[in-house]
């Protein structure tokens, strides 16, 4: 008996890493059986707003319903959310990502404007593109820096942005799509301030209104809402980054659940439920992206 009570003991220590406290992520058959799909979404732009709706959450919504299963959304943040999903905390030095200690299992899948990120693509699978985005750099409209003159070339583009930096402070968030090092921005000199108040993306513009620094990058789904809720305080240099794409993210021993989600996305791309939602949640994105969009065909 006391042999068994140790073998158990034994075994549960070995599975706190990949096990949450109520219940664990799982891939498709075991969501199925649960009944319910557990949907990690942090409060930002418009993907996911914090009031039950945004454009990742209602497609998960019709996701989860498509699977035949409940639906429950679990807030996180970008500092945490992968350690939600791996139940790994996850730290990130110099873009590249480090496991440390089991944390409880909190979710099945991370939607929420999730950019695919090197570093995050060793951790986790991502789904095909849901979204397209740019990291760009922004500063207050009084600025006597002026917008570059595109070239037709994106890196050539790039780099005469990154020239308009100088000596001047940057507003940055490490761990995120906003982290310098991703960029190659850090160890160059740059005046890099890092943003430590919270982990909202949504508080780079008004920390850098409120003069925490001169410059700040910001991606185009968040500049899009910030250039109206900001208007005339504002403007948008250039580039610092390639185009991105941003998708849900799945653990790599779900791949079930990630090949039913690209299968729910074709299915909802195809019919124009897609493109409701874009039109609903970002209008005026396409005039950003119009190749990314023009792929998007929706049946007549």
């Amino acid at each position: 008996m006391k042999f068994r009570f140790l073998f158990c003991l034994t075994a549960l220590c070995m599975s706190v890493a990949t096990v949450s406290t109520t219940v664990s992520a799982a891939d498709l058959a075991e969501i199925k059986a649960r009944g319910e799909l557990r949907h990690l979404g942090i409060r930002y732009a418009n993907f996911v707003t914090g009031a039950g709706d945004g454009l990742d959450a209602e497609i998960v919504q019709g996701f989860a319903k498509h699977i035949g299963v409940r639906y429950r959304l679990v807030y996180s943040d970008f500092y945490t959310v992968v350690g939600d999903l791996l139940g790994r905390k996850v730290r990130v030095e110099g873009g590249k990502a480090l496991l440390g200690e089991a944390v409880p299992q909190r979710g099945d899948m991370i939607a929420t404007g999730f950019t695919r990120l090197p570093w995050r693509e060793t951790l986790l699978n991502f789904s095909d593109p849901v979204f397209p985005s740019q990291v760009l750099l922004v500063t207050r409209s009084e600025a006597p820096e002026r917008p570059i003159k595109p070239t037709g070339s994106i890196a050539a583009d790039i780099q005469a942005t990154r020239q308009l930096i100088g000596k001047k402070s940057l507003l940055v968030m490490e761990g995120t799509c906003l982290d310098p090092a991703a960029y190659g921005l850090r160890g160059i000199g740059l005046d890099l301030r890092s943003y430590t108040k919270s982990t909202n993306l949504n508080e780079m513009v008004p920390a850098m209104l409120g003069k925490e620094a001169y410059f700040t990058l910001l991606d185009v789904p968040d500049l899009i809402i910030d250039l109206r809720r900001w208007s005339g305080r504002i403007k948008v240099l250039g580039p610092i980054s390639e185009h991105q794409v941003l998708a849900a993210a799945f653990l790599k021993e779900a791949p079930a659940l990630r090949d039913a989600y690209n299968e729910y996305l074709r299915r909802i791309k195809a019919d124009g439920t897609y493109d409701r939602l874009v039109d609903k949640y970002y209008p005026g994105i396409r005039s950003y992206f119009p190749e990314f969009f023009a792929k998007i065909r929706p049946a007549k």
